[in-house]
């Protein structure tokens, strides 16, 4: 049975039978032996493969440039080299893949920029292997963070009807031709419908049933952003939890960021010391800081206060009733406060309807989780639960209530307190790798004129 290259690293003891497989990262040859760097994409680490001349599949051993794929069979000993405690002495290697001379990963230092163009190789890189490894790691902690809890894990659906932001910003599912585009009748669904730019609509009905539920799936939206912090299509982690105000909401949102931010430090294989080294090289020592201190929270009032006494001049004006760009948010985090602050209680006007409103009248229980060198990673509230209140927002945000009757009807039979929020995966991602562009924390990034592979 094969082996992976991370287990085999770790080993305690030698063995004479081994088996590995994967990609040849560079290649020395002298007149006896060849030195082969060998890496399978589980772990940063390579494995070093000593080839005497003579051996089984020695013949091909010009082929096995950077990029070629093969298969050793051999024995896994102490290795003499400072820096590696083992060395794979090889007893047969069988090539599997060339890698011809126009391989674009030939050569090293590559940039992010010219790598997104390359998106089907670049996980081969060390880099990129790093980050998607640490992808996996964060998913798997996401739902052992919520199992752990008693969350109940739902799949919202992809194709819906309701728009969660009312912001009009979806993409239309539709199977009918360019020309009768407009005959919703006949469409699919009997109706308009679009891709999912939140799961939490759904995710209230099984909360007001199940108690604490979350979903995990990917959200789309049309926007034409191309900023660094943007995509088409993106991930989306959102807990609902019944019998729940915005202060618990807020308790919830904290923890699991300072969880993931754990996780990451605890569990990732030495993929944080590449971010540091190429990336960010405060990044351990930030996220030692997040995961070791309380949060900071403050009301959105006061951050305007705050952003208005500052004296700093911003990009984009700073008034009460407008929302909060990212550079505010950033100053907030990484120039005030210096650590993850929460803003709560935003102005109704600028706030979706489903939000609970405060009883100034003014204000709804939103908040917004924002962390240094990103912003807002989380967004949430909690949510409406008085019908009467509900239906008046229905008419404020102009929808229309019968498009929404299921979700009056949480209210109508057995409505309870309940909130909950959005944590947006990419960005986490971003914090924890330092990546400074959503784009290369997504396999296939989907933003506008960009939708290849």
């Amino acid at each position: 049975m094969r082996s992976l290259i991370k287990h085999v690293l770790k080993r305690t003891e030698p063995t004479d039978e081994l088996h590995v497989a994967g990609w040849v990262r560079t290649r020395r040859d002298s007149k006896a032996f060849s030195f082969l760097e060998l890496n399978d994409g589980t772990c940063l680490g390579n494995l070093q493969i000593v080839a005497d001349a003579g051996i089984t599949g020695y013949e091909d051993i010009a082929k096995m440039s950077t990029g070629a794929s093969v298969e050793v069979r051999g024995k896994l000993i102490p290795s003499p080299a400072a820096g590696q405690a083992w060395e794979m002495q090889a007893g047969s290697i069988k090539l599997l893949g060339e890698a011809p001379d126009d391989y674009p990963l030939q050569k090293k230092g590559h940039s992010t920029e010219f790598l997104r163009t390359i998106a089907h190789l670049r996980p081969r890189t060390n880099l990129y292997g790093a980050v998607f490894r640490m992808r996996s790691r964060m998913a798997y902690a996401v739902h052992k963070f919520f199992q752990e809890r008693d969350f109940i894990y739902v799949h919202t659906p992809i194709i819906t009807a309701s728009d969660c932001e009312g912001a009009g910003e979806m993409f239309r599912v539709t199977t009918l031709p360019d020309d009768k585009a407009a005959n919703d009748a006949e469409d699919f669904f009997g109706k308009r419908a679009f891709l999912t730019v939140s799961g939490q609509l759904e995710g209230e009905t099984f909360a007001c049933a199940l108690s604490n539920i979350y979903t995990f799936g990917p959200t789309f939206r049309a926007e034409n952003s191309n900023t660094s912090r943007h995509a088409a299509e993106f991930w989306m982690i959102e807990p609902e939890v019944a019998f729940c105000d915005l202060e618990g909401d807020m308790d919830l949102a904290e923890e699991l960021v300072k969880y993931l931010v754990q996780e990451a430090l605890d569990h990732n294989d030495g993929d944080l010391s590449i971010f540091e080294k190429f990336v960010d090289k405060a990044l351990r020592e930030r996220l030692e800081f997040v995961a070791s201190r309380p949060f900071e929270r403050i009301t959105y009032t006061d951050a305007v206060k705050l952003l208005l006494a500052s004296g700093k001049t911003f990009a984009y004006p700073v008034e009460y009733g407008l929302n909060l760009q990212s550079e505010h948010e950033r100053w907030l985090t990484e120039e005030y406060f210096k650590k993850p602050t929460t803003v709560f209680n935003y102005p109704k006007e600028i706030k979706p309807f489903y939000m609970r409103l405060n009883d100034d009248d003014k204000t709804v229980t939103a908040m917004d989780l924002l962390v240094p060198g990103i912003g807002e990673i989380v967004g949430g509230s909690q949510r409406e639960e008085r019908l009467d209140v509900l239906l008046e927002n229905f008419k404020k945000h102009d929808l229309k209530p019968e498009a929404y009757n299921w979700y009056a009807d949480l209210r109508k039979y057995g409505s309870v307190p309940h909130a909950g929020f959005g944590l947006g995966f990419e960005r986490m991602l971003m914090f924890v790798t330092g990546m400074g562009n959503i784009r290369d924390v997504i396999p296939f990034a989907r933003t506008p004129g960009n939708c290849e592979f």
